[in-house]
């Protein structure tokens, strides 16, 4: 019985953390609402769970492998944001630019 029980919590767990991924990766295809509403709760993994079952190693591969996509999906978009802001900052409004109107050549 205790196996049984072994091989609920490592599901239950993986269960959470792919609802996690899944979120991130929402949150990845629609901008907007990630922008209104981050993420409230992190997810942390379950302590005293021991070694993973051989029968859940596939599932937990394909959540790794998700995980990694998304993670360099948002290091693309933060180096991408980066970007746009440095081309954005070089950008002219109009606006009044505090710059010196003289130079003073006595120093």
């Amino acid at each position: 019985m205790q196996t049984l029980d072994w091989r609920e919590a490592w599901s239950a767990a993986l269960d959470e953390l792919e609802l996690d991924v899944t979120a991130v990766e929402s949150m990845l295809a629609d901008e907007q609402r990630h922008a209104e509403s981050p993420p409230a709760n992190l997810w942390k993994p379950p302590t005293e769970l021991g070694a993973l079952p051989l029968e859940l190693r596939p599932r937990a591969d394909e959540i790794l492998t998700r995980q990694l996509a998304a993670a360099e999906e948002i290091a693309r978009r933060l180096t991408s944001n980066r970007q746009q802001m440095s081309v954005t900052a070089r950008i002219e409004t109009g606006e009044a630019v505090k710059r010196p109107v003289y130079l003073d050549r006595a120093m």
